[in-house]
Protein backbone atom coordinates (compact mmCIF):
# COMPACT_ATOMS: atom_id res chain seq x y z
CA UNK A 1 0.00 0.00 0.00
CA UNK A 2 1.31 3.37 -1.39
CA UNK A 3 1.54 6.09 1.35
CA UNK A 4 -0.91 8.32 -0.14
CA UNK A 5 -3.40 5.42 -0.50
CA UNK A 6 -2.80 4.52 3.07
CA UNK A 7 -3.45 8.21 3.82
CA UNK A 8 -6.67 7.77 1.98
CA UNK A 9 -7.91 4.74 3.70
CA UNK A 10 -6.93 6.11 7.25
CA UNK A 11 -8.68 9.41 6.53
CA UNK A 12 -12.16 7.49 5.33
CA UNK A 13 -12.03 5.25 8.51
CA UNK A 14 -11.59 8.44 10.15
CA UNK A 15 -14.74 10.47 8.94
CA UNK A 16 -16.63 7.14 8.96
CA UNK A 17 -16.39 7.21 12.53
CA UNK A 18 -17.12 11.20 13.09
CA UNK A 19 -20.25 10.39 10.72
CA UNK A 20 -21.62 8.20 13.34
CA UNK A 21 -20.71 10.12 16.21
CA UNK A 22 -22.54 13.04 15.15
CA UNK A 23 -25.82 11.16 14.62
CA UNK A 24 -27.44 11.91 18.21
CA UNK A 25 -29.09 8.69 18.12
CA UNK A 26 -26.10 6.86 18.16
CA UNK A 27 -24.38 5.58 21.39
CA UNK A 28 -26.79 6.71 23.78
CA UNK A 29 -24.97 6.71 26.90
CA UNK A 30 -22.15 8.95 25.34
CA UNK A 31 -22.31 12.40 26.25
CA UNK A 32 -21.22 15.67 23.96
CA UNK A 33 -18.11 16.34 25.74
CA UNK A 34 -17.50 12.43 25.23
CA UNK A 35 -18.64 12.54 21.20
CA UNK A 36 -16.46 15.13 20.45
CA UNK A 37 -13.29 13.38 22.54
CA UNK A 38 -14.09 10.34 20.57
CA UNK A 39 -14.01 12.32 17.21
CA UNK A 40 -10.80 14.50 18.32
CA UNK A 41 -9.15 11.04 19.31
CA UNK A 42 -9.88 9.28 16.20
CA UNK A 43 -8.86 12.26 13.86
CA UNK A 44 -5.64 12.41 15.75
CA UNK A 45 -4.88 8.22 16.19
CA UNK A 46 -5.64 7.96 11.96
CA UNK A 47 -3.31 11.33 11.10
CA UNK A 48 -0.64 9.76 12.96
CA UNK A 49 -0.89 5.96 11.85
CA UNK A 50 -1.86 7.10 8.02
CA UNK A 51 0.21 10.84 7.13
CA UNK A 52 3.11 12.05 7.64
CA UNK A 53 2.53 15.05 9.69
CA UNK A 54 4.53 15.65 12.24
CA UNK A 55 3.40 14.18 15.40
CA UNK A 56 3.51 16.93 17.32
CA UNK A 57 1.53 19.08 15.27
CA UNK A 58 -1.02 16.64 15.05
CA UNK A 59 -1.09 16.49 19.04
CA UNK A 60 -1.28 20.09 19.74
CA UNK A 61 -4.17 20.41 17.02
CA UNK A 62 -6.09 17.83 18.89
CA UNK A 63 -5.17 19.49 22.21
CA UNK A 64 -6.46 23.12 20.61
CA UNK A 65 -9.80 21.19 19.09
CA UNK A 66 -10.69 19.54 22.50
CA UNK A 67 -10.35 22.98 24.54
CA UNK A 68 -11.45 25.18 21.82
CA UNK A 69 -14.48 22.91 22.31
CA UNK A 70 -14.63 23.46 25.80
CA UNK A 71 -14.00 19.29 26.36
CA UNK A 72 -11.04 21.04 28.92
CA UNK A 73 -10.14 23.96 30.04
CA UNK A 74 -7.47 25.99 28.59
CA UNK A 75 -6.01 25.92 32.35
CA UNK A 76 -6.01 21.84 31.37
CA UNK A 77 -3.87 22.14 27.93
CA UNK A 78 -1.25 24.58 29.44
CA UNK A 79 -0.86 23.48 32.78
CA UNK A 80 0.52 20.38 30.95
CA UNK A 81 3.46 21.97 30.30
CA UNK A 82 4.42 22.81 33.70
CA UNK A 83 3.87 19.47 35.21
CA UNK A 84 6.60 18.09 37.00
CA UNK A 85 7.51 15.47 35.23
CA UNK A 86 8.09 17.81 32.05
CA UNK A 87 10.60 19.98 34.41
CA UNK A 88 12.44 16.92 34.88
CA UNK A 89 12.81 15.78 31.34
CA UNK A 90 14.41 19.04 30.61
CA UNK A 91 17.01 19.15 33.81
CA UNK A 92 17.93 15.75 32.96
CA UNK A 93 18.21 16.96 29.37
CA UNK A 94 20.64 19.23 30.44
CA UNK A 95 22.44 16.76 32.42
CA UNK A 96 23.08 14.50 29.99
CA UNK A 97 24.61 17.41 27.60
CA UNK A 98 26.95 18.09 30.47
CA UNK A 99 27.67 14.03 30.64
CA UNK A 100 28.47 14.62 26.95
CA UNK A 101 30.54 17.22 26.73
CA UNK A 102 32.74 16.25 29.31
CA UNK A 103 34.04 13.00 27.48
CA UNK A 104 32.69 10.81 31.01
CA UNK A 105 30.74 8.54 28.94
CA UNK A 106 33.41 7.81 26.12
CA UNK A 107 35.88 6.50 29.23
CA UNK A 108 33.22 4.46 31.20
CA UNK A 109 31.97 3.17 28.51
CA UNK A 110 35.74 1.96 27.35
CA UNK A 111 36.87 1.12 30.45
CA UNK A 112 34.05 -1.83 30.46
CA UNK A 113 34.50 -3.06 26.92
CA UNK A 114 38.39 -3.25 26.97
CA UNK A 115 38.21 -5.81 29.69
CA UNK A 116 36.50 -8.35 27.61
CA UNK A 117 38.19 -11.56 25.86
CA UNK A 118 35.31 -12.68 24.04
CA UNK A 119 32.77 -12.45 21.57
CA UNK A 120 29.72 -12.98 24.32
CA UNK A 121 31.66 -11.44 27.24
CA UNK A 122 31.82 -8.10 24.71
CA UNK A 123 28.43 -8.74 24.08
CA UNK A 124 27.42 -8.38 27.80
CA UNK A 125 29.86 -6.41 29.03
CA UNK A 126 28.60 -3.52 26.49
CA UNK A 127 24.81 -4.31 27.08
CA UNK A 128 25.31 -3.77 31.09
CA UNK A 129 26.99 0.08 29.82
CA UNK A 130 23.68 0.87 28.19
CA UNK A 131 21.45 -0.54 30.61
CA UNK A 132 23.42 2.10 32.96
CA UNK A 133 23.26 4.85 30.17
CA UNK A 134 19.81 4.58 31.56
CA UNK A 135 20.00 6.61 34.69
CA UNK A 136 22.54 9.56 32.90
CA UNK A 137 20.39 10.46 29.70
CA UNK A 138 16.71 10.93 29.29
CA UNK A 139 14.55 9.30 26.16
CA UNK A 140 16.28 6.65 23.33
CA UNK A 141 16.88 8.95 21.15
CA UNK A 142 19.22 11.28 23.30
CA UNK A 143 20.96 7.57 24.17
CA UNK A 144 21.58 6.52 20.73
CA UNK A 145 23.27 9.61 20.00
CA UNK A 146 25.14 9.82 22.77
CA UNK A 147 26.53 5.38 22.13
CA UNK A 148 26.99 6.13 18.45
CA UNK A 149 30.52 7.22 19.00
CA UNK A 150 31.20 4.16 21.04
CA UNK A 151 30.04 1.56 18.51
CA UNK A 152 31.84 3.89 15.55
CA UNK A 153 34.84 3.15 17.94
CA UNK A 154 34.43 -0.46 18.23
CA UNK A 155 33.71 -0.59 14.78
CA UNK A 156 36.63 0.88 13.27
CA UNK A 157 38.67 -1.45 16.03
CA UNK A 158 36.45 -4.48 15.02
CA UNK A 159 36.37 -4.11 11.03
CA UNK A 160 38.29 -6.71 10.57
CA UNK A 161 35.10 -9.28 11.61
CA UNK A 162 32.18 -8.03 9.68
CA UNK A 163 29.44 -10.25 11.71
CA UNK A 164 30.09 -9.10 15.07
CA UNK A 165 29.98 -5.79 13.86
CA UNK A 166 26.82 -5.72 12.64
CA UNK A 167 25.42 -8.09 15.88
CA UNK A 168 26.98 -5.05 17.13
CA UNK A 169 25.01 -2.38 15.47
CA UNK A 170 21.81 -4.26 16.11
CA UNK A 171 22.87 -4.68 19.92
CA UNK A 172 23.54 -1.18 20.23
CA UNK A 173 19.59 -0.21 19.76
CA UNK A 174 18.06 -2.66 20.70
CA UNK A 175 19.45 -2.74 24.06
CA UNK A 176 18.76 1.19 24.60
CA UNK A 177 15.38 0.24 23.62
CA UNK A 178 14.47 -2.52 25.90
CA UNK A 179 16.02 -0.91 28.92
CA UNK A 180 14.65 2.27 28.91
CA UNK A 181 11.68 0.48 30.94
CA UNK A 182 14.51 1.42 34.00
CA UNK A 183 13.91 5.19 35.02
CA UNK A 184 11.14 7.11 34.63
CA UNK A 185 13.36 9.68 32.24
CA UNK A 186 14.17 6.81 30.38
CA UNK A 187 11.02 7.35 27.64
CA UNK A 188 8.63 10.27 27.22
CA UNK A 189 6.21 7.75 27.13
CA UNK A 190 6.79 7.18 30.98
CA UNK A 191 5.88 10.41 31.84
CA UNK A 192 2.57 10.26 29.77
CA UNK A 193 1.48 7.05 31.88
CA UNK A 194 2.65 8.86 34.72
CA UNK A 195 0.38 11.75 34.00
CA UNK A 196 -2.60 9.76 33.19
CA UNK A 197 -2.48 7.32 35.85
CA UNK A 198 -2.25 10.44 38.35
CA UNK A 199 -5.37 12.04 36.75
CA UNK A 200 -7.54 8.85 36.46
CA UNK A 201 -6.38 7.38 39.88
CA UNK A 202 -4.85 9.76 41.57
CA UNK A 203 -1.82 7.96 42.26
CA UNK A 204 1.68 9.40 41.66
CA UNK A 205 4.43 7.35 40.45
CA UNK A 206 7.80 8.45 41.79
CA UNK A 207 11.69 7.94 40.67
CA UNK A 208 12.04 5.69 43.20
CA UNK A 209 8.82 3.42 42.72
CA UNK A 210 9.80 3.29 38.90
CA UNK A 211 13.71 2.57 39.32
CA UNK A 212 12.37 -0.91 41.75
CA UNK A 213 9.56 -2.16 39.28
CA UNK A 214 11.45 -1.16 36.13
CA UNK A 215 15.17 -2.06 37.03
CA UNK A 216 14.67 -5.60 37.09
CA UNK A 217 12.92 -6.02 33.69
CA UNK A 218 15.18 -3.58 32.20
CA UNK A 219 18.41 -5.57 33.06
CA UNK A 220 16.41 -9.08 32.54
CA UNK A 221 15.37 -7.57 28.94
CA UNK A 222 18.23 -6.82 28.06
CA UNK A 223 20.39 -9.89 28.94
CA UNK A 224 17.94 -11.65 26.89
CA UNK A 225 17.97 -9.49 24.03
CA UNK A 226 21.48 -9.57 23.86
CA UNK A 227 21.57 -13.35 24.06
CA UNK A 228 18.96 -13.04 21.32
CA UNK A 229 20.77 -10.47 18.82
CA UNK A 230 24.17 -12.76 19.18
CA UNK A 231 22.66 -16.10 18.41
CA UNK A 232 20.82 -14.70 15.65
CA UNK A 233 23.32 -12.52 14.10
CA UNK A 234 26.29 -14.63 14.06
CA UNK A 235 27.66 -17.73 13.52
CA UNK A 236 29.48 -20.44 16.34
CA UNK A 237 32.57 -19.39 14.25
CA UNK A 238 32.24 -16.17 14.92
CA UNK A 239 31.52 -16.39 18.70
CA UNK A 240 34.19 -18.50 19.47
CA UNK A 241 37.02 -16.23 18.49
CA UNK A 242 38.65 -14.00 20.94
CA UNK A 243 38.38 -10.47 21.68
CA UNK A 244 41.11 -8.09 22.21
CA UNK A 245 40.11 -4.78 22.33
CA UNK A 246 42.78 -2.13 23.73
CA UNK A 247 42.15 1.36 25.36
CA UNK A 248 44.64 2.56 22.92
CA UNK A 249 42.95 1.55 20.15
CA UNK A 250 39.51 2.96 21.35
CA UNK A 251 41.45 6.22 21.55
CA UNK A 252 42.49 6.08 17.97
CA UNK A 253 38.77 6.93 17.69
CA UNK A 254 37.66 9.00 19.94
CA UNK A 255 37.71 12.85 20.53
CA UNK A 256 37.67 12.40 24.36
CA UNK A 257 40.29 11.06 25.88
CA UNK A 258 39.92 7.31 27.46
CA UNK A 259 42.77 6.47 29.10
CA UNK A 260 44.79 8.92 31.44
CA UNK A 261 43.95 10.83 34.77
CA UNK A 262 40.60 12.37 35.12
CA UNK A 263 40.32 15.53 33.52
CA UNK A 264 38.95 18.31 36.65
CA UNK A 265 35.79 18.56 34.42
CA UNK A 266 35.51 14.66 34.05
CA UNK A 267 35.23 14.64 37.98
CA UNK A 268 33.21 17.29 38.31
CA UNK A 269 30.37 15.42 36.29
CA UNK A 270 31.13 12.52 37.52
CA UNK A 271 30.13 13.66 41.19
CA UNK A 272 27.46 15.55 40.36
CA UNK A 273 25.78 13.01 38.28
CA UNK A 274 26.46 10.40 41.61
CA UNK A 275 25.28 13.29 43.24
CA UNK A 276 22.03 13.55 41.77
CA UNK A 277 21.12 9.88 40.81
CA UNK A 278 21.36 9.04 44.49
CA UNK A 279 19.00 11.78 45.40
CA UNK A 280 16.17 10.69 42.96
CA UNK A 281 16.87 7.29 44.57
CA UNK A 282 16.96 8.34 48.04
CA UNK A 283 13.52 10.49 47.63
CA UNK A 284 11.04 8.32 50.37
CA UNK A 285 14.07 9.69 52.51
CA UNK A 286 14.77 13.38 52.18
CA UNK A 287 11.04 13.53 50.43
CA UNK A 288 12.67 16.18 47.82
CA UNK A 289 10.38 16.00 44.54
CA UNK A 290 13.02 14.42 41.74
CA UNK A 291 12.39 17.53 39.31
CA UNK A 292 13.70 19.70 41.90
CA UNK A 293 16.54 17.40 42.25
CA UNK A 294 17.17 17.68 38.53
CA UNK A 295 16.64 21.55 38.71
CA UNK A 296 19.49 21.85 41.56
CA UNK A 297 21.97 19.38 38.97
CA UNK A 298 21.08 21.41 36.11
CA UNK A 299 21.82 24.72 37.47
CA UNK A 300 25.13 23.10 38.93
CA UNK A 301 26.16 21.72 35.39
CA UNK A 302 25.54 24.99 33.77
CA UNK A 303 27.40 27.18 36.21
CA UNK A 304 30.42 29.55 35.27
CA UNK A 305 32.23 28.23 38.06
CA UNK A 306 31.64 24.16 38.32
CA UNK A 307 29.38 23.50 35.03
CA UNK A 308 31.03 21.83 31.87
CA UNK A 309 28.14 22.91 29.36
CA UNK A 310 26.85 26.45 28.96
CA UNK A 311 23.16 27.27 29.52
CA UNK A 312 22.55 27.88 26.25
CA UNK A 313 24.40 24.94 24.78
CA UNK A 314 22.53 22.69 26.79
CA UNK A 315 19.07 23.94 26.39
CA UNK A 316 19.63 23.99 22.74
CA UNK A 317 19.75 19.97 23.30
CA UNK A 318 16.18 19.64 24.74
CA UNK A 319 13.95 17.94 22.08
CA UNK A 320 11.29 20.91 22.79
CA UNK A 321 9.00 19.06 19.89
CA UNK A 322 8.96 16.32 22.00
CA UNK A 323 7.63 18.12 25.13
CA UNK A 324 5.27 19.87 23.34
CA UNK A 325 3.84 16.24 22.10
CA UNK A 326 3.87 15.08 25.37
CA UNK A 327 2.06 18.32 26.82
CA UNK A 328 -0.50 17.95 24.33
CA UNK A 329 -0.92 14.28 24.84
CA UNK A 330 -1.14 14.32 28.64
CA UNK A 331 -4.34 17.16 27.84
CA UNK A 332 -5.57 14.23 25.36
CA UNK A 333 -5.71 11.87 28.36
CA UNK A 334 -7.38 14.47 30.79
CA UNK A 335 -10.41 14.34 28.51
CA UNK A 336 -10.53 10.87 27.45
CA UNK A 337 -10.85 9.95 31.62
CA UNK A 338 -12.98 12.71 32.34
CA UNK A 339 -15.65 12.91 29.68
CA UNK A 340 -16.50 9.36 30.33
CA UNK A 341 -15.52 8.17 26.22
CA UNK A 342 -12.41 5.52 27.72
CA UNK A 343 -14.65 4.13 30.23
CA UNK A 344 -17.27 3.86 27.53
CA UNK A 345 -14.93 2.46 24.81
CA UNK A 346 -14.41 -0.32 26.86
CA UNK A 347 -17.43 -0.95 28.29
CA UNK A 348 -18.12 -3.28 25.39
CA UNK A 349 -15.18 -5.46 25.78
CA UNK A 350 -15.57 -9.00 27.84
CA UNK A 351 -13.70 -8.05 31.27
CA UNK A 352 -14.91 -11.15 33.19
CA UNK A 353 -11.72 -12.92 32.96
CA UNK A 354 -8.53 -13.77 35.22
CA UNK A 355 -6.43 -11.18 35.63
CA UNK A 356 -3.31 -12.96 34.29
CA UNK A 357 -5.28 -13.10 30.96
CA UNK A 358 -5.91 -9.40 31.18
CA UNK A 359 -2.73 -8.36 31.30
CA UNK A 360 -1.59 -11.36 28.72
CA UNK A 361 -3.94 -9.38 26.12
CA UNK A 362 -2.41 -6.05 27.24
CA UNK A 363 0.77 -6.53 26.81
CA UNK A 364 0.11 -8.77 23.31
CA UNK A 365 -1.63 -5.47 22.38
CA UNK A 366 0.54 -3.10 23.27
CA UNK A 367 3.78 -4.97 22.14
CA UNK A 368 2.31 -4.92 18.70
CA UNK A 369 1.43 -1.22 18.75
CA UNK A 370 4.37 -0.64 17.05
CA UNK A 371 3.43 -1.81 13.80
CA UNK A 372 0.91 1.03 13.72
CA UNK A 373 1.87 3.40 15.66
CA UNK A 374 5.69 4.08 14.93
CA UNK A 375 5.83 7.02 18.05
CA UNK A 376 6.46 5.39 21.74
CA UNK A 377 4.66 8.04 22.89
CA UNK A 378 1.47 8.28 20.71
CA UNK A 379 1.22 4.69 21.68
CA UNK A 380 1.20 5.19 25.29
CA UNK A 381 -0.87 7.98 24.55
CA UNK A 382 -3.48 6.02 23.39
CA UNK A 383 -3.17 2.84 25.03
CA UNK A 384 -2.53 3.76 28.44
CA UNK A 385 -5.97 5.58 29.01
CA UNK A 386 -8.12 2.71 27.66
CA UNK A 387 -5.93 0.63 29.60
CA UNK A 388 -6.64 1.87 32.80
CA UNK A 389 -10.57 2.28 32.54
CA UNK A 390 -10.35 -1.19 31.13
CA UNK A 391 -8.43 -2.50 34.19
CA UNK A 392 -11.02 -0.70 36.55
CA UNK A 393 -13.82 -2.67 35.11
CA UNK A 394 -11.88 -5.84 34.94
CA UNK A 395 -10.92 -5.84 38.73
CA UNK A 396 -7.05 -5.45 37.86
CA UNK A 397 -4.80 -2.54 39.61
CA UNK A 398 -5.01 -0.36 36.97
CA UNK A 399 -1.23 0.89 37.93
CA UNK A 400 0.09 -2.49 37.35
CA UNK A 401 -2.25 -2.69 33.92
CA UNK A 402 -0.46 0.61 33.04
CA UNK A 403 2.87 -0.25 33.74
CA UNK A 404 3.08 -3.78 31.98
CA UNK A 405 1.22 -1.96 28.40
CA UNK A 406 3.99 0.87 28.81
CA UNK A 407 6.55 -1.76 29.14
CA UNK A 408 5.88 -3.74 26.59
CA UNK A 409 5.36 -0.89 23.82
CA UNK A 410 8.97 -0.49 24.66
CA UNK A 411 9.56 -3.43 22.07
CA UNK A 412 9.80 -1.50 18.79
CA UNK A 413 12.58 -3.44 16.39
CA UNK A 414 10.08 -5.35 13.51
CA UNK A 415 11.30 -2.21 11.18
CA UNK A 416 14.29 0.04 10.51
CA UNK A 417 11.36 3.13 11.13
CA UNK A 418 9.69 1.45 14.08
CA UNK A 419 12.17 3.65 16.31
CA UNK A 420 14.59 6.13 15.72
CA UNK A 421 17.52 4.57 17.65
CA UNK A 422 16.62 0.96 15.33
CA UNK A 423 16.42 3.98 12.28
CA UNK A 424 19.64 5.80 13.35
CA UNK A 425 21.71 2.87 13.20
CA UNK A 426 20.55 0.97 10.67
CA UNK A 427 21.89 4.42 7.94
CA UNK A 428 25.53 4.90 9.34
CA UNK A 429 27.81 5.27 5.93
CA UNK A 430 30.44 2.99 5.98
CA UNK A 431 29.93 0.89 8.74
CA UNK A 432 28.07 -2.66 7.64
CA UNK A 433 24.93 -2.83 9.47
CA UNK A 434 21.75 -4.71 9.70
CA UNK A 435 18.96 -5.13 6.59
CA UNK A 436 15.30 -5.66 7.71
CA UNK A 437 15.61 -9.64 7.26
CA UNK A 438 17.57 -9.53 10.45
CA UNK A 439 15.06 -6.91 12.21
CA UNK A 440 12.30 -9.57 11.45
CA UNK A 441 14.70 -12.84 12.38
CA UNK A 442 15.88 -11.05 15.76
CA UNK A 443 11.52 -9.81 16.04
CA UNK A 444 10.61 -13.19 15.70
CA UNK A 445 12.43 -14.53 18.77
CA UNK A 446 12.67 -11.16 20.75
CA UNK A 447 8.84 -10.21 21.07
CA UNK A 448 7.87 -13.14 22.61
CA UNK A 449 10.98 -13.21 25.34
CA UNK A 450 9.97 -9.39 26.38
CA UNK A 451 6.13 -10.13 26.51
CA UNK A 452 6.80 -13.06 28.82
CA UNK A 453 9.64 -11.16 30.79
CA UNK A 454 7.22 -8.37 31.18
CA UNK A 455 3.81 -10.52 31.93
CA UNK A 456 6.28 -12.55 34.50
CA UNK A 457 7.02 -9.57 36.39
CA UNK A 458 3.83 -7.96 36.26
CA UNK A 459 2.25 -11.29 37.96
CA UNK A 460 5.32 -12.22 40.64
CA UNK A 461 8.13 -9.48 41.08
CA UNK A 462 6.11 -6.14 40.97
CA UNK A 463 3.33 -7.50 43.50
CA UNK A 464 6.17 -7.80 46.17
CA UNK A 465 7.25 -4.75 45.57
CA UNK A 466 4.19 -2.91 46.33
CA UNK A 467 1.60 -3.33 43.12
CA UNK A 468 -0.43 -5.95 43.27
CA UNK A 469 -2.61 -7.63 40.61
CA UNK A 470 -5.81 -7.11 42.21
Amino acid sequence: MTLNLRAAATLCIALSICALLVVPGNFPGLTGDARLTLAVFTLATCAWIGTSIDDTYIALGAGLALTATGVISSETLFGTLGDETVWLLICAFVLAAAVARSGLAGRAAAFLVSGARGVRQLTHLTTAALVVTAFAVPATSGRAALALPVFLALAKVLADRRRLVVMLALLFPTVILLSAVATLIGAGAHLITVSVLWEATGERIGFTQWLLLGLPLAIVSSHLAAEAVLLTTTRRADRKGPVRITLDELQEHSEHPVTGPWEPAETRCALLLATVVALWCSEPLHQVPPAVVALIGAVVAASPALGTVRLKDALGTVPWSLLLFMAATMAMGVALAESGAAKWLVGGVPLDVPPWLFLAVVIAVSTAAHLVLQSRSARSSVLVPLVVAAAVGAGVNPVAAALASTAAAGFCHTLPASAKPVTLFAQIPGVPTYTPRDLLRLSAVLAPLTAAAVLLCALTLWPLLGVPVR
